[in-house]
């Protein structure tokens, strides 16, 4: 953290003298938040001095327990690392209270720099590598959730209607305009770029869009913070609010679709040739994107739940494809004039970690503008499914994973295995469970 960056916490803290409470968090590996919170003279002085957390809080697996084969906690002491501001992210919490704030954190290390277990950091390192080269990644998100209500412990759409395809419907955003209003201007004063709301296919689901951020690590905490909005708002409204990637299974999946372009210094669209169309360098990343696909898969899709959403023509492809303009793509390019052409990634449920799913694409991109490799022939719309088969299945991608040296580029090989470590937890624990499906199955049958 710069010293301009904890002056301006202070001062907007000074500025709020109602707020006597702030809620300090940063995310681990689920991309959940995690923190204290703290009483107003320990916030002035988190800008003054950082604040002690454990590394291990990077490294829990679902259920917040952490995780042995992460090598963070136990065997080690269990150490701090010290926690800063993110520069501009603090903002009033009205759902904590008016006299709540909340301030997003990165974790350093003894030398200053982003410590190997946060998400953040390894996002930031990445970026590095970039900026390096004289690009700047330009990325917005796409970000879909579900309304609903508890009955008898299980979640129903808000009018209990199951059946129901609500896509583009604007009387089913009409049913939420107060909800909706109060997630707009709460995003808006929180300086998170959101401008549009829509209705998707699902019963009670959603869709919100960011604006392009010529910032990717930007881009990556609006989304966080966009999901703690949403979550809160809904509450506070009598509802529930989850980006489960399938909460409902004869419904639609949620994903979270990365766009993104490349700048170079001047601000030129290097993915697009002058006049408009795709360039070369847009091949390459594209050429990138499919080699990678099949070993990264876990970072799109990395809890139990994740892998429901990937069927066939369910728009969450089953191979590694590209097309122009094509939705049944994994990939799929959005050619326009010279700023406007992108690449749009539509593996991602909404369940991800934002910043390892983000990582995992423009490390993919990254890797195929090094390589200077040029992809296959994108895929007949009207014959989809063409590339490598992915693994939709989580033992099968976290193999992928852990033997990825593509994974270890993109991450960094230590945090690659302390992601997998905590969905290898997660996943031993699921595969101990037997449910009543199962018993139902083949108790009498067998």
């Amino acid at each position: 953290m710069t010293q301009e960056t904890a002056s301006s916490f202070a001062a907007w803290l000074a500025a709020h003298p109602e707020v006597t409470r702030v809620e300090a968090f940063l995310t681990d590996v689920n991309g959940a938040p995690k923190g204290k919170w703290l009483v107003r003279d320990k916030a002035v002085a988190l800008a003054a001095k950082g604040l002690p957390m454990p590394l291990s809080v990077f490294a829990l697996d679902a259920w917040g327990c952490d995780v042995a084969g992460a090598g963070l906690a136990f065997g080690t002491g269990d150490p701090d690392g010290l926690c800063w501001p993110v520069t501009g992210r603090w903002s009033k919490a009205p759902w904590l209270g008016e006299d709540s704030a909340q301030v997003f954190l990165g974790m350093v290390d003894k030398d200053g720099g982003p410590v190997v277990a946060d998400p953040r950091g390894m996002l930031q390192a990445l970026l590095a590598r970039y900026a390096a080269r004289g690009l700047t990644p330009v990325v917005a998100t796409e970000l879909e959730f579900y309304l609903y209500r508890l009955e008898n412990g299980v979640p129903v759409p808000p009018d209990g209607n199951l059946r129901r395809n609500d896509t583009l419907s604007t009387t089913a955003l009409s049913a939420h305009a107060a909800l909706f209003d109060e997630i707009m201007a709460l995003a808006h004063a929180m300086g998170i770029p959101a401008d549009a709301v829509i209705s998707e296919a699902g019963p009670g689901q959603y869709e919100l869009n960011l604006l392009h951020r010529a910032d990717a690590l930007a881009a990556a905490d609006d989304t966080v913070l966009m999901k703690r909005i949403v979550r809160a708002l809904a509450a506070h409204h009598g509802l529930g609010a989850t980006f489960m990637a399938k909460p409902y299974g004869d419904c639609s999946g949620s994903g979270m679709h990365i766009h993104a372009s490349l700048n170079d210094a001047a601000g030129k669209n290097v993915l697009a040739k002058p006049e408009g169309g795709p360039a070369d360098m847009l091949l390459h990343a594209v050429a990138g994107l499919l080699a990678a696909m099949p070993e990264t898969m876990l970072a799109f899709a990395p809890n139990y739940n994740s892998f429901r959403r990937f069927r066939p023509d369910a728009h969450a492809p089953v191979s590694a494809s590209w097309g122009i303009d094509d939705r049944s793509a994994a990939v799929r390019v959005i050619v326009g004039d010279a700023k406007a052409t992108r690449i749009e990634h539509r593996i991602s449920g909404a369940d991800v970690n934002p910043h390892v799913a983000m990582a995992a694409m423009l490390g993919a991109m990254l890797q195929g503008i090094e390589d200077a490799v040029m992809p296959p022939s994108a895929q007949d719309p009207l014959h989809p499914g063409a590339g490598a088969p992915l693994p939709v299945e989580w033992g099968a991608a976290q193999a992928a994973f852990a033997a990825s040296e593509r994974a270890a580029g993109m991450f960094g090989a230590r945090f690659r295995d302390i992601f997998l470590a905590c969905k290898q937890q997660d996943r031993a624990a699921f595969l101990g469970q037997i449910d009543r499906f199962e018993y139902d199955t083949y108790l009498g049958l067998l």
